[in-house]
Parts: C-alpha cells; structure tokens; sequence
C-alpha cells in the first residue's frame, strides 16, 4: 500500500484488553450463528492452534471488549486487510421502544461472508454481553426492538484471507405504527414528563394532534383489552400487542369503534380523535401512552417518525486501505469519531493507517 500526506484527520484508537468473555451460550436458543459456525469450521481444522487462527479468535474478542464509542445514526465505509485478521466493534447507546436498524453492503459482494453480531452490553466489565442477532450478510439488513434501554454493540468481522471493504450503516427507526391516520408526518406537539395540573403532576405520554373525527388507528397487531371512560381521559381504548410485555393507552376520543376482546390488526381504526375527559378545553388529540408492569413508559422511542438518516461520508474513502502520512506540525487523534471527544496530538510525518471513514 501506498504512503500519502494528509493535513488532519480522525482516527480509532483500539487498545486490545481481556476484560471479560462474551456469553458461552451459543447463538440464540442454543443455535450456532454464522460467525460461530465459521469459527467451529477453524477449529476442525486445526487452525485454531496456529498463529492466523489464534489472531482471528482474538480479533473477534477484542471488538466486544474494546469497541468504538460513535453515536446513531451512524455510517462509515472500512477495510480488512487479508494480511492480518481483524474484525471492528462499534458501541452505541439504544432506548427502550426503537429498533435498531443495522445495514451492510461488501466488496466484493460474492466469494466470501462478512459476519455481523449484536449485542447487548452492559456497564459493568464483570457482565457477559448477551447475543441478540446474528448475520452473515447472506441477509443484507439486522433489524431489533430494543426491551431495554442500555448499550450495545455491533461487531464485524470477515473470514480469513480476505480483503474487504465494507459500508455499514446503523440507525434507528420505530417499533410501533404511527397510531393515527393524518396527513403529513408528525403531529406530536406534547410530551413525556410535561407539567401538568400547576406542576402537581406530570405527563405520563404524548399528545398528537390532528382534527377532529381523525382515524385513530392499533399501532400494532393485538387485541383490545378494555373500551371504557374515566375522568382524565374520557373515551378511551386499551390494546395489548401480540407478544409484547406493554399495553397501549388511546385517550380523549370523540368515539370508540371496537369492543373488549377484538383482535386487531395494524392500522386497524380504534376510534374517532377527540377531546373527551379532562381535554374538553383543548383543541382534538390523542393522549398515547404505553404502560408495562413497572408503570407508565415514554411512548416516542417507540412512534418516533423523526428518526434521522445517517449523514453521508465526507471523508475520502479512497484513502480507506492506504497508509498515511501527516503533514502539518500537529494533527489531533480522536478517541471516538467526533472532534468534541479526547484527543492526543500525533507529530508532523507520522505515519497512521486508515482503517475506516
């Protein structure tokens, strides 16, 4: 590879520890994902003792014990060098109610598996992260709704003897289906933990607003549990989704549609958006709320249509796979690929590879 001068850059810091050891379950339910298969056929054939399998099996622990801290969404373009087995972890944070969207492309596209693993991690070094989903990327895209809100991690990794470059993208995207039928986008105008009643309590969901008689619509597959009034939120309905821990709170309808039991599907009408209950003074909404067994829980991770796209690249991904000189007197290296993150100075004609943009 070639050496070129570049004035500034960002750059990952990796310092590989063995801090602890994923979880010794293998796979989800007892079943083998993609990587570990590989990693079995490496073992079956003797290579697990020698230096290339032994440097494979480290590079796939050090990417869960030392990832990159980046944000969501997140895109970036890298490379693995057939010379030496690496693979990349990237660390982000995810809450309660979101999916997790994760999308890979590779070149060359056939010939070889780029593996990709999520995780859930935990703060603390004693804790064994926990295998969520697995892909070789036979399927192109990972998607997961997050149970708890917390930290995770993405590890890559490509098998042996193979130059790759790949661009992965992870972003976020809701679980739940808007739960009205309106046009445009968004129509939430208050939120979770907004004062209410002088501050004597607060605000337990969201209220999206529209027009009266607007369509409100089951944000999921499920059944409805209960059809009632109360003084707070006037004519409401409950439904439970199919396989989830929560239920669904619709308040201030002008007029209920369903009954108790019915199953529904999504985008299904629930009822007729209103003002009913403690909103007669306020123009027509839905109060959504979602309560599970601790309580009542921030709906918006969970409907949020204003989830960003990941910004494009703007480094010079041509680049990505050379080696690299710096040119000016000084040049910052981040820890995490943000300039508001530490930094260390790195001199005038070193040398750095670059790895990833």
């Amino acid at each position: 590879m070639n050496a070129r001068s570049i004035p500034t850059f960002f750059l990952i810091v990796i310092i590989v520890t063995s801090a602890c050891r994923t979880s010794s379950k293998p796979g989800l339910f007892g079943r083998k994902t993609p990587h570990e298969q590989y990693g079995k056929k490496i073992t079956d054939a003797g290579l697990h003792s020698t230096s290339l399998g032994r440097s494979w099996f480290q590079a796939a622990e050090s990417a869960l014990t030392t990832p990159v801290n980046i944000g969501k969404p997140h895109k970036e373009t890298g490379f693995f060098s057939a010379q030496k087995p690496t693979a990349s972890g990237l660390r982000f944070n995810a809450t309660r109610g979101e999916k997790i969207v994760v999308s890979v492309s590779k070149k060359p596209t056939a010939g070889f598996k780029l593996y990709l693993d999520l995780w859930e991690s935990d703060t603390s070094l004693a804790a064994k992260p926990k295998l969520l989903a697995s892909s070789d990327t036979t399927g192109q895209v990972i998607e997961h709704e997050v149970d708890k809100t917390g930290i995770y991690i993405l590890r890559l990794q490509p098998e042996l003897l193979q130059d790759c470059e790949y661009t992965v993208e992870i972003s976020s995207a809701a679980s739940l289906a808007f739960p009205i039928r309106a046009p445009g986008k968004n129509h939430i105008r208050s939120f979770w933990g907004a004062a209410r009643d002088a501050g004597a309590r607060k605000h337990e969901g969201i209220d999206i607003f529209a027009s009266r008689g607007t369509p409100v619509v089951a944000a999921a597959d499920g059944r409805v549990t209960r059809v009632n009034e109360n003084n707070l939120g006037g004519k409401v309905v409950w439904m439970r989704p199919e396989r989830k821990s929560y239920t669904l709170y619709y308040a201030h309808l002008d007029s209920q549609l369903v009954t108790d039991g019915q199953q529904v599907q999504v985008g299904d009408t629930l009822g007729l958006m209103g003002n009913t209950g403690n909103a007669r003074t306020t123009p027509p909404h839905l109060h959504f709320g979602i309560y599970a067994s601790g309580g009542a829980i921030d709906p918006l991770p969970f409907v949020n249509p204003d989830y960003p796209a990941a910004p494009a690249i703007r480094s010079d991904t041509n680049a990505i796979g050379d080696y690299l000189r710096i040119t000016t007197k000084t040049s910052p290296l981040y820890f995490t690929p943000s300039s508001k993150s530490t930094s260390v100075p790195l001199k005038k004609n070193t040398l750095f590879a670059v790895e990833a943009a």
